[in-house]
């Protein structure tokens, strides 16, 4: 039988409400009533970035859209060739979180001296930030077709891929992490980007994640 959700903290943002529940050995957290992440497992979070780095030869500057659990931040912290992670997250609280109920799981990443978390708009971030990063790891809501927040479809249209592909230096390296297959996703992505992979990671139960990988064209 599984282990009953308990709540461990209720919290009304900006987007509505955010939950933090402990089920069995693992933390969920909830926005506005819709599964986001959990500490199980994060392969899909992890491939995000492991994907993107391994197509760039010297990834110094990387952006993470999405603090998430922790999982993407640390396996960009474990590539010694990165030298600085901008994490950008529009929840404060979600942030306050990895100092206490999440602290166990992302070992205090808050005070890593190459991390730089910035509470903010994702797409407020990337419009100040062309040409930055040398990669871009972007993990907002569950990807193209399932946005919990509606404003954050503009991420995935046809100017919010632009504006993604530019905070990359030519020739740096996009990831995008999609809780399914978007067709039409990546047909749009391959209209801005060079050498688009699209990797696939099976879950227990339906559809597989999908990390989209490409780089930004020389000119």
């Amino acid at each position: 039988m599984s282990a009953s959700p308990i709540v461990l903290a209720r919290v009304m943002t900006g987007r509505g409400e955010l939950v933090l529940r402990r089920v069995g050995d693992d933390l969920q957290v909830i926005s506005n009533g819709t599964f986001l992440m959990d500490t199980r497992g994060g392969h899909s979070e992890r491939l995000l970035v492991d994907a993107a780095l391994q197509r760039h030869a010297a990834p110094r500057d990387v952006l993470i859209g999405g603090l998430g659990v922790g999982f993407s931040v640390l396996t960009a912290l474990a590539d010694s060739r990165v030298k600085h992670v901008t994490v950008v997250e529009i929840e404060q609280v979600l942030v306050d979180w990895h100092d206490t109920y999440l602290v166990a799981v992302s070992g205090g990443l808050l005070h890593e001296p190459r991390v730089e978390i910035v509470v903010a708009d994702i797409a407020t971030h990337l419009a100040a930030c062309a040409s930055s990063y040398d990669v871009v790891c972007l993990d907002v809501d569950n990807g193209p077709d399932w946005t919990v927040t509606d404003t954050n479809a503009a991420l995935y249209d046809d100017a919010g891929s632009r504006q993604l592909v530019a905070a990359l230096r030519p020739r740096g390296v996009l990831s995008v992490w999609s809780a399914n297959s978007s067709p039409q996703y990546e047909q749009r992505l391959r209209t801005v980007l060079d050498e688009l992979t699209v990797l696939e990671v099976a879950r227990d139960r339906g559809e597989p994640d999908v990390i989209y990988v490409g780089r930004r064209p020389a000119s």
